[in-house]
């Protein structure tokens, strides 16, 4: 089976990679969190910002 361009084999669309840049404080305490709870920054930084777009989306759904 081939999978699809921009795609996994389990039909799930491949992650978009993005860049920023931390304050060191702010990096350092990301990893205090991900060392913890035994996770990578990065998941770490996935989780938060799903919960703030979670916390985000009655503002996005609203029209101006």
């Amino acid at each position: 089976m081939v999978a699809k361009r921009g795609r996994k084999p389990t039909g799930k669309p491949r992650a978009t990679r993005a860049s920023a840049s931390l304050p060191p404080e702010l990096y350092s305490t990301l990893q205090d969190i991900a060392k913890r709870k035994k996770v990578s920054v990065a998941w770490v930084i996935r989780d938060a910002a799903e919960k703030y777009i979670a916390d985000q989306k009655p503002l996005l759904e609203t029209r101006p």
